[in-house]
């Protein structure tokens, strides 16, 4: 995980929420502020004192900043209403992502938690959350001891989610270097990592990179996000053939799938060179 590059966050030591029976938005709250200062504590109350303590921040609950309970709740611009990690996501979530990822995991993961807490549908994350909530026939009742069980369960699933994240945007600078260094249509990568949300939009065409089984593949880049359709596919006659018929068309080429996106050879340069023949014979 990437430093934290504020310390508008790390001065809060103190942590106030509501009492009770707990929910995904406060856990994930409580979690999001124990990754950007491991040494918060947290306290759970019914009723927020009269005088908050210096370096205390108070979520989901008193009607504050961070809560959403209140007649006029912030809502986005979706028409989907902030909850309290919602609010805490938009505030902090830079300290520990860049800023567009900032608002990609509020899209892709923040406000499906945020509909859940504001009287929408649950899901199965939310539900994962509310099985920690003590059981009616449960021996222990401590709801506070199994509010900070289901916070770090939450914390490992922010923490591992920051990873992907960093991850995903490094694996982005790699693939835009190699796509500058190249011809515009077949882009070749030292390592395979993911590269569809970089390519896809771009003019390339094809993508090589080593293969996990040994030597190297080469596919035909998708012509949007998440279709089955190739920029430009391999040739009809390749998909499915024998690798002796392969081997005729391009030495070392040994498999192309039916579905015509994907070849495999023994070099990187008849990798190379299957793409330009497939470009060819479009």
């Amino acid at each position: 995980m990437n430093k934290i590059n504020s310390t508008k966050a790390t001065n809060h030591t103190m942590g106030i929420t509501h009492s009770g029976v707990f929910h995904a938005d406060d856990v994930f709250s409580a979690a999001l502020l124990g990754i950007i200062n491991p040494g918060i504590k947290i306290s759970r109350v019914f009723k927020v004192p009269d005088e908050i303590q210096k370096y205390t921040i108070v979520f989901d609950i008193g009607f504050g900043v961070y809560d959403h309970h209140q007649k006029d709740g912030e809502v986005r611009g979706n028409g989907i209403k902030y909850a309290a990690f919602g609010l805490l996501w938009r505030e902090f979530g830079h300290l520990l992502v860049s800023r567009k990822n900032v608002q990609k995991f509020d899209d892709t993961f923040v406000q499906s938690l945020d509909v859940t807490d504001n009287g929408g549908a649950m899901n199965p994350l939310t539900s994962s959350i509310f099985s920690f909530v003590p059981q009616w026939d449960d021996e222990d009742q401590n709801m506070d001891s199994a509010f900070s069980e289901a916070v770090e369960f939450a914390k490992e699933i922010l923490e591992r989610e920051i990873h992907r994240m960093h991850s995903t945007e490094k694996a982005e600078q790699i693939v835009s270097a190699a796509l500058a260094e190249s011809d515009g249509e077949i882009v070749v990568l030292s390592t395979f990592v993911p590269w569809s949300d970089v390519l896809i939009p771009s003019t390339a065409k094809f993508v090589v990179f080593p293969s996990l089984r040994g030597g190297y593949s080469a596919q035909a880049i998708p012509s949007t996000i998440n279709g089955r359709d190739q920029k430009v596919p391999f040739p009809t006659e390749w998909a499915g053939a024998s690798s002796d018929y392969l081997q005729e068309v391009v030495p070392g080429m040994s498999f192309c799938h039916p579905g015509r996106f994907m070849v495999s050879t023994k070099t990187v340069e008849q990798a190379v060179n299957a793409c330009k023949l497939a470009a060819k014979e479009r």
